[in-house]
C-alpha cells in the first residue's frame, strides 16, 4: 500500500520523506487508513484516489493476518510484520488455561468446607473396637474442616511433539486445618492450636505420553487403579462422610472409606491405558510396593501390580458404567516371613433420567481394611481376609439433589490364634448415609448431610456415632 501511494505522485513522496511514515514499517490494522484520510484532508489526494485506495486498503487488513498484540512480537518481528506463532499466547479453547505457542496450560482446582458436629459413644469396655471408625469420647465435638475432598490446584500442561500427545501434571491438595506433621504427612491428625499451618498433600505429578491408536502411558504419582471406581462415584466425595478425628481434623474427613472400600490412595506407578474400543478400555500398571501399616518391618523386593477394565455405553435413554479391577503385591517381611496381599472389586452405575444408582463390591486377603496394609495380617505373616460393600442413589430435580448410602466393610482374623490374641478387632465398620445438594451456581454447590457409623468387634464390642455436617464445595 505504502509503495502505492508512492507512486501516485511527488508530493505524496514529500509527506512520507518528511516522517509521516517510515518506509518498509508494517502497516497495523488501522494506521493506513489514519494515512490515507490525512493525505486527503491535506489535498495530496484526490476524492477518487483516496477512495480507491481505502477500498484496496481493507481488503488487504481482512485478507491477510494481523499482530493481534503489538507487545507479543519482537523488534524484528515488527519491523518485519511477521510473528513467530511459538511466542502466541491464546486462551485456551476449554477450561480455565492459555496456549502459549505449541502447548497448552490449564489449570483447575477446588475448595470446600464444612461445619461438622460429631456425636460419638461414651467410652467404655464394650465399646473398644480396635480399628473402627465409629466416634468415642466424653463429649460432643464441632469442627470447621474439610469434607472427603480437601481443597486443589491442578495444573496440566500438554503439546503434540512428533506425533505424539504429550503431557505433565501437577496436583497440589491444601487443607484448610492445621495438621500435625509426623510418619504421614499432611494425612497426619490435626493440631487445632494457634500458629500451627495447613499441609499441602502433593498427591499428583505423573508425565503422560500417547497416540489415540496407541493409548497412553503414565509415569509419576497419581490415584490407583483398584479401588479407585470405588470412590470417585461415592456421593461422600463431595462432602464429609464419617467424620474421623473430628476433635483434631486432619486434611480430609473417611467419607465412605473403611465403610463400603479401601482407599485405593495416590501412589507412584507406570500404567498403560488402552483406547476404547465399543466402550471398553482396559489399564494396568506396575505400583511401588507398600509396606503394611500394623505388621512387622517390611523389605519388599516385588512391585504391586494393578488393573482395571472399564465399560461405558448407553442402553436407549439409560447410561450405564461398569467396572472390574484387581490388585496383587508380594510382602516380604524382616523376619522371614512373607505373605501375598490380593484383591478384586467390581461395581456399576446407572443412570436413568434424574435418578443415579451405584453398587459396589469387594473381596480382599491380606490387603487389611480402610487403607492399604491397615491389619492386614496377624504381625506372623498370616493374611486376613477382609470384604465390603456400598450401595448409593442420587435423585437430581433441577438445582436440588438427595441422596443416600449404605455401607460396610469387615475384616477376619487370619486362624484361631489371632482371634485368641486379638478379640476386639473389628469385625464390621458400617455407616448409613443421608444427603442433599442445592447447586447455588455451576461452580458452588452447598450441601447438608447426616452419617450415622458402626463399629463392632469380633468380641461383641460395639460403639455408634452420629454427626452432621453443613457446608459447601467450589469446582473450576
Amino acid at each position: 500500500m505504502i509503495s502505492r501511494i508512492i507512486l501516485r505522485g511527488g508530493a505524496a513522496l514529500g509527506v512520507l520523506a518528511m516522517g509521516a511514515v517510515t518506509l518498509g514499517a508494517p502497516a497495523y490494522a488501522g494506521s493506513s487508513e489514519a494515512l490515507l484520510k490525512r493525505l486527503h484532508e491535506k489535498g495530496i489526494l484526490s476524492d477518487e484516489d483516496y477512495n480507491e485506495l481505502l477500498a484496496q486498503e481493507r481488503a488487504e487488513t481482512a485478507a491477510t493476518p494481523q499482530i493481534a498484540t503489538s507487545s507479543a512480537a519482537t523488534p524484528t518481528e515488527r519491523a518485519q510484520g511477521t510473528l513467530d506463532m511459538s511466542r502466541m499466547v491464546r486462551v485456551s479453547e476449554t477450561g480455565i488455561g492459555m496456549e502459549i505457542g505449541p502447548a497448552t496450560i490449564k489449570f483447575s482446582g477446588s475448595v470446600n468446607g464444612f461445619y461438622v458436629h460429631d456425636n460419638p459413644d461414651t467410652p467404655s469396655a464394650t465399646t473398644q473396637v480396635v480399628g473402627g471408625v465409629a466416634s468415642v469420647g466424653t463429649r460432643n465435638s464441632s469442627a470447621v474442616r474439610n469434607g472427603l475432598l480437601p481443597g486443589y490446584l491442578t495444573i496440566s500442561v500438554s503439546t503434540k511433539q512428533e506425533g505424539w500427545d504429550v503431557g505433565a501434571f501437577f496436583g497440589m491438595y491444601p487443607g484448610i486445618n492445621s495438621a500435625a506433621w509426623g510418619a504421614l504427612g499432611a494425612n497426619n491428625g490435626g493440631q487445632p492450636t494457634a500458629l500451627a499451618t495447613a499441609g499441602i498433600d502433593f498427591r499428583q505429578t505423573y508425565l503422560t505420553f500417547g497416540k489415540p491408536n496407541i493409548g497412553t502411558f503414565k509415569i509419576g504419582r497419581d490415584i490407583g487403579l483398584f479401588g479407585s471406581e470405588a470412590i470417585l462415584n461415592d456421593i461422600t466425595l463431595l462432602s464429609s462422610g464419617t467424620p474421623g478425628g473430628n476433635v483434631a481434623p486432619a486434611n480430609t474427613t473417611l467419607g465412605r472409606i473403611g465403610v463400603g472400600y479401601i482407599y485405593t490412595d495416590f501412589q507412584p506407578q507406570i500404567t498403560y491405558t488402552s483406547p476404547s474400543f465399543g466402550g471398553v478400555q482396559a489399564s494396568v500398571g506396575v505400583f511401588q510396593p507398600l509396606s503394611s501399616l500394623t505388621g512387622p518391618d517390611q523389605q519388599n523386593s516385588s512391585p504391586g501390580f494393578q488393573g482395571k477394565l472399564t465399560y461405558d455405553g448407553k442402553f436407549g435413554g439409560i447410561g450405564a458404567r461398569a467396572w472390574v479391577g484387581g490388585v496383587t503385591q508380594r510382602h516380604n517381611q524382616v523376619n522371614g516371613e512373607s505373605f501375598t496381599g490380593q484383591g478384586l472389586d467390581f461395581g456399576g452405575k446407572v443412570t436413568a433420567g434424574p435418578i443415579q444408582v451405584v453398587g459396589y463390591y469387594y473381596t480382599a486377603k491380606g490387603l487389611g481394611t480402610t487403607v492399604f496394609g491397615l491389619h492386614d495380617s496377624d504381625g506372623f505373616g498370616n493374611p486376613r481376609k477382609s470384604d465390603g460393600f456400598y450401595a448409593q442413589a442420587l435423585a437430581t430435580f433441577g438445582k436440588i439433589s438427595v441422596g443416600g448410602s449404605y455401607g460396610e466393610s469387615s475384616l477376619k482374623h487370619a486362624n484361631a490364634a489371632d482371634a485368641i490374641a486379638n478379640p476386639n478387632l473389628v469385625k464390621t465398620n458400617s455407616s448409613y448415609v443421608g444427603q442433599a445438594r442445592y447447586n447455588l451456581t455451576s461452580w458452588l454447590t452447598l450441601i447438608g448431610e447426616y452419617i450415622h457409623s458402626k463399629a463392632r468387634a469380633h468380641s461383641g464390642n460395639e460403639a455408634q456415632s452420629d454427626a452432621i455436617a453443613l457446608g459447601g464445595i467450589l469446582f473450576f
